[in-house]
């Protein structure tokens, strides 16, 4: 790859593709945004680090624009890391400080980073299998999965099971001392699944009940993903912790940060702190990511054009067997491959990743190959004229390979 520009990245060859998956899901102002290159180049002609010991103009502005955009109970923030695995697992050891207590919950197909204790925690055997030793104190529970319902049930009738049957998992699965519940509002990684409604308001209550400290997980739907800035105010939860990064950085700078709530707050710096985090040409490029994502018509753009792609998936749903369930908020998109018995068709999902380029499209699948779904994810610049298109030329590999 040679140059990237929008949503569009170039090779060496002259082919161009339209990035389905935003340079994993990082780039929400896309491929090279001049406001986020100026802001980069504006701050390295001035300072380029600085130790996170220090205040500083970019860091200051950075916390307060974090806190005015953030749900009202979200009143600290830390940026003293760099990535999204940091940040999750500082929150998680917020929690375990707070509330004296060690375990965390997460779903069955989450995926919370690559360090050891966020590949512990997260769900899929895969993802541990290679290690002797994992961290310990993950209680796993199912996702909220409607069309795949582990509980075999129907979201009219099932009175939200897969909040309530948590409650066997802390008597019998866990040590009773739980800290906190650890989710994506979407999952990312686990395949774009969407809660139904009420989900989340009985996950708050229950968390309320027992103590537990709810985190989200927005590294992937966090800063105008789902458009709304984040998927917390889309599903009307306030939780104790948001995490960050990912499109915090615009168009690719390394920056991530933790939002919390006062009970949170007050973690010893000696125990959460990298060696990159608050870096001052990071937070520059997320200062003006804010700036330019928090403005209602661009918001309201990702909502349109995620409208226009749904609307569209699902037209292509109806002509097209293969492709059962179409879900996402924004431009939190995803839908799966599945069998004529209706099961999943990880085969033909792997076989559509890796023919996308050949249409001009890149595309990722859900569990690193493992799963059956489909991920589409664009820069949040995308036009309805770019959206039209990312759906032509799906339907295009569709005709070509699916009939």
């Amino acid at each position: 790859m040679l140059r990237g520009e929008g949503v569009f990245l170039y090779d060496s060859e002259g082919r161009s593709y339209i990035d389905c998956a935003a340079a994993t899901f990082n780039l929400s102002l896309g491929y090279g945004h001049p406001a986020v290159i100026q802001a980069i180049k504006d701050q390295a002609d001035r300072l380029i680090h600085l130790t996170s010991s220090f205040q500083s103009e970019p860091i200051n502005e950075l916390v307060g624009r974090l806190v005015a955009v953030s749900p009202k109970n979200l009143t600290k923030v830390h940026l003293k890391v760099s990535g999204g695995s940091e940040a999750n697992e500082g929150a998680i050891k917020m929690a375990q400080v707070a509330t004296g207590k060690r375990d965390v919950i997460t779903m069955f197909r989450s995926h919370l980073g690559q360090s050891m204790m966020m590949a512990s925690l997260s769900g899929n055997a895969f993802r541990k299998e290679p290690f002797p030793i994992i961290y310990p104190g993950g209680v796993h529970v199912p996702d909220p999965y409607c069309h795949r319902c582990f509980y075999k049930q129907r979201r009219e009738t099932c009175g939200l099971l897969c909040v309530e049957r948590i409650e066997d998992f802390v008597e019998f699965a866990s040590t009773g001392r739980v800290a906190a519940v650890v989710i994506e509002p979407i999952s990312g990684n686990g395949g774009n699944i969407v809660p139904p409604d009420g989900y989340f308001e009985a996950l708050r209550a229950f968390c309320d009940e027992h103590g537990i400290m709810l985190i989200f997980d927005e590294i992937q739907t966090g800063v105008g993903r789902t458009g709304r800035m984040f998927a917390a105010e889309h599903f009307g939860v306030e939780p104790d912790a948001i995490t960050l990064a990912k499109g915090l950085g615009g168009s690719g700078a390394q920056v991530a940060a933790i939002l919390t709530s006062e009970r949170l707050a007050g973690l010893p710096g000696h125990h959460h702190s990298f060696t990159y985090g608050a870096n001052l040409l990071a937070a520059a490029a997320a200062n003006v990511t804010l700036d330019i994502v928090g403005q209602p018509a661009f918001l309201a753009n990702v909502r349109a054009v995620g409208d226009r792609i749904m609307q569209r998936l699902n037209d292509l749903r109806t002509r097209f067997p293969q492709v059962g369930d179409v879900r996402g908020v924004g431009l939190m998109i995803g839908f799966e491959l599945e069998t004529a018995a209706g099961e999943p068709d990880v085969a033909l999902t792997n076989h559509l990743a890796g023919v996308a380029m050949n249409h001009g499209l890149i595309l990722r699948t859900s569990r690193y190959g493992f799963g059956n779904v489909l991920k589409i994810r664009p820069p949040l610049t995308l036009t309805m004229d770019e959206a039209d298109l990312i759906c032509d030329r799906l339907e295009d590999m569709f005709q070509k390979e699916l009939t």
